[in-house]
């Protein structure tokens, strides 16, 4: 508890108020305002601002001035923004290791597995054309290579699409991307 002495300057905590102790009595603190008007308020309701200056100078190495002068000055702010043509915002991934296809898939052979693998690429693949999704990546892993085989095989099926080795640096080595040529008369 803060000790109050009549006199004392003192703001009021939860009001716009700021004012000069006149009295004391027990816990309560009668003040004058700067309007000349008297209140009633609790000690723990004030605070002491005799020497706000003072306290101000423990808190800030810098003087009010140096403050002011940094938040007047001009802050530069560089980016580069990347123009992306709306047709390559989203690309579709799909993951066809089958970890991610289906939640248990011990007890399946490896026919069932590349099965379950390409249906689902053959899915997504009819569904990014049905969309006119220009492009889509088929995210297959290393191995030995046989899914990768077998989708390239499914690719090579449709018109109008290509495919290549997806970005390296992105995806890795087992990734493929693919192209989807984009028919007006479709």
């Amino acid at each position: 508890m803060q000790n109050l002495e009549i006199g004392d300057k003192v703001s009021v905590l939860d009001d716009d108020f700021d004012g000069v102790v006149v009295k004391i009595e027990n816990t309560s603190v009668i003040i004058e305002t700067s309007d000349g008007f008297t209140m009633t308020y609790f000690v723990n309701e004030l605070v002491k601002t005799n020497n706000i200056n003072e306290l101000g100078n423990v808190f800030s190495s810098k003087s009010l001035t140096s403050v002011l002068q940094d938040k007047a000055e001009e802050k530069k702010r560089s980016f580069v923004k990347e123009k992306k043509s709306k047709k390559e915002e989203f690309v579709l991934e799909v993951d066809l290791h089958i970890e991610k296809l289906v939640k248990n898939f011990r007890g399946l052979s490896n026919f069932e597995i590349l099965n379950i693998q390409m249906d689902n690429a053959k899915g997504q693949l009819d569904f990014a054309i049905r969309k006119r999704m220009p492009k889509l990546v088929f995210i297959h892993g290393v191995g030995e290579g046989v899914l990768k085989s077998e989708l390239e095989f499914l690719l090579s099926k449709y018109d109008g699409i290509t495919f290549k080795e997806a970005n390296y640096q992105k995806y890795g080595v087992g990734a493929t991307e693919v192209y989807i040529k984009q028919n007006v008369d479709r």
